[in-house]
Formats: structure tokens, sequence, C-alpha cells
């Protein structure tokens, strides 16, 4: 929690005062031939009135204006930073408790609303258009810069993690229309689905999946939907292709920052005459990656382009595919891999 208002402004500006108490008064008894241990501790004993014997004795007019001066000045200074201290916690403190009572009171009074797990890159974009579309929704966010993000656009947001059914509870799942859990975690978006399933059996549940073998599971775990970014934006770009780039160089913009709020990116891959790839079918190929991209068209090097190429086509050696999906550039050393001698296709 940041430092609020003049309390923080007015602690932040004793404490330099004090520091330059020491400093000065340090530096005032080295000039009467001290030296810098006893100098400091002497400092430390008057400011902090402990009491004890002088390290020296304090026997000359000099000495006895440079204690007076230290014993006014720093002993006011730590009064003052004293109260100014207890003031900031006190402060601090009732700013977070109020602040987690207003915000249960408000989830409280939350009903048919929507419980939105995860604010990363689609559930920032999925938090904007339910606001534009006037619904009451609450956020469950662990990662605590996110949430204070969500927060400062004004989102209701719990600072927790969704996989505990606590949280879940907290937000009023049982009194939630639909659960959203829109992580990068399949495993953790399998969890929640579980898990909002059983603590509100009739909630509508829409859950984002990043492999495509992770639907069937989000389904068996009670999802009523399931959301695959990657295979959006295969379809998307599918799409702009069969409307051709050039003549639509405005809906190429379009999409390549829709692929990009979805996490997604596409690029054209060359695939290398002997490479590991090459007489392989697109099916196989996208099996190799584990669902990491998809191939939305072919650019024969010979022949027309085939936009949306049927799963079982073959890639030949000079082709170039046009991928979707995601961390593309780290799968480019399967397209120009040399075969090695001697190994058996699979």
């Amino acid at each position: 929690m940041g430092i609020p208002g003049s309390s923080g402004r007015n602690l932040f500006a004793i404490v330099a005062f004090m520091l330059l108490v020491f400093l000065l008064a340090t530096i005032a008894y080295m000039a009467a031939g001290w030296n810098f241990s006893d100098s400091l501790y002497m400092v430390l004993l008057t400011v902090y009135t402990v009491g004890y014997t002088e390290v020296h004795p304090v026997d000359t007019a000099y000495l006895h204006i440079v204690t007076v001066a230290t014993m006014v000045f720093g002993c006011t200074g730590m009064i003052v930073f004293t109260g100014l201290l207890v003031q900031f916690l006190t402060v601090s403190q009732l700013q977070k408790v109020l602040g987690v009572t207003r915000m249960q009171n408000a989830l409280d009074k939350l009903k048919d609303h929507i419980v939105l797990v995860g604010f990363g890159r689609i559930g920032v974009q999925l938090a904007q258009e339910l606001k534009t579309g006037g619904a009451e929704f609450v956020v469950l966010e662990k990662d605590e810069k996110r949430a204070l993000e969500a927060r400062g656009l004004g989102y209701l947001c719990l600072l927790c993690d969704a996989t505990d059914e606590d949280a879940l509870r907290r937000a009023g799942i049982d009194r939630a229309r639909t659960l959203a859990t829109v992580l990068p975690n399949d495993a953790a978006n399998v969890f929640i689905t579980l898990s909002g399933r059983s603590l509100n059996p009739g909630i509508e549940i829409i859950a984002r999946g990043e492999l495509p073998s992770t639907e069937s599971k989000l389904i068996q775990a009670g999802a009523d939907r399931v959301v695959l970014p990657t295979h959006i934006g295969a379809e998307r770009i599918a799409e702009l292709i069969l409307f051709q780039e050039s003549a639509h160089p405005d809906k190429m913009k379009v999409l390549e920052h829709s692929l990009w709020e979805l996490g997604l990116e596409t690029d054209v891959i060359i695939v290398a005459e002997k490479g590991a790839l090459a007489g392989f079918s697109i099916a196989e190929i996208e099996a190799k990656v584990g669902g990491g991209f998809f191939v939305v068209q072919i650019n024969r090097r010979d022949a027309e382009p085939v936009a949306n190429p049927d799963r079982s086509t073959i890639v030949k050696g000079g082709d170039g595919l046009v991928v979707v999906g995601r961390n593309i550039q780290t799968l480019r050393t399967l397209f120009v891999a040399p075969v090695v001698a001697g190994q058996a296709a699979t």
C-alpha cells in the first residue's frame, strides 16, 4: 500500500530533518576533537534521551551549545517522528480495513453477476466489454500488480487464488449467473471449472483452453462452453485470406491487433527442401507441436495458394505455410531442420 497523502509527506520530511540533525551534530562533536564513533554515539544518547554517561566530558561552552542544540532539535524531532509514524500506521490500517469492508459489502450486494477469473490480456479485454455492456462482475486475480490495475480501472477485484474454493465463495459464486475462467493455465481452468460447478450447479461456465486436447477435459469438468483463442485466431486469419490481404489492408491491421489481444501471432514459414517436416500432412505437423499453432494457408511454390487447407494435405519442401499461434519463432527449427540420416519418419 502506498503512503497516504499528507501523512506520508510529513513523515518523509521529518525523517529528512532527523537525518540532518544527526549529521550536523556529529560533525559538531568531531570539530571538538572527538572521533566519529564517539560523536555519533553521543548524538544517539542525546536524541533518544537514554541518559547514559557522556563518552567525553562536556566541559566547554562550545560543547554545551552543541549538546543543548542536539537535545532541543533532536528530541523534538523524535517526538514529532513518533507521532507521525503512529498516525501513518493507523491511517494505513484504517484504509485497509475500510477498503476490505467496502469491497465485501459490494460483493455481498451482487446477484446474477459474472465472476471473471484472470486479468491477463484476455481478461482485460473481457472486463472492458462487460463494463461497456453494463454487466455487473467481479475480477479474481492472484497477481497483486494486475489486481491493483483492475481496481485502478474501477473494477471490483479480489486479490486471491481462484483455485481456492473460499475465494470463489467470497466472490458470490453461489449467486452468480456466469463464471468465466480465462487463465492461460489449462490445469487451473479445469480445477476452477470443477469447483465452480460443485459450488453452483446451475451456473453458466465459460472456460478458456490453450490446447485442443483440453476442450474435452473442460467439458467433462462442467464447462458449458470452451473458447480456444488459437482456433479463433486461425479462423479469422482464414477469413481474411479469403478476402485477399492486398485488397483489404485495413482488415489486416484490425486482425493483427485482435490477434495480439488474444496473445497470438501470425507468420509465414518456409519449409526446407529436405526439412524435418517435408512430406508430412498438416494434421501430423500440428500434432507434433501439440497444437501450438495452426496452418491456415499453404503458398505453393509452383501453384495457387491453398486457403484453409484440408488437414490431410501433404506439405512439400519450398512451401510457405501461413501459421497462427504462440511463440512461432521458437518453432521455426521444426521447418528448417534437416532430416538426420537414418531417422525414421514418425
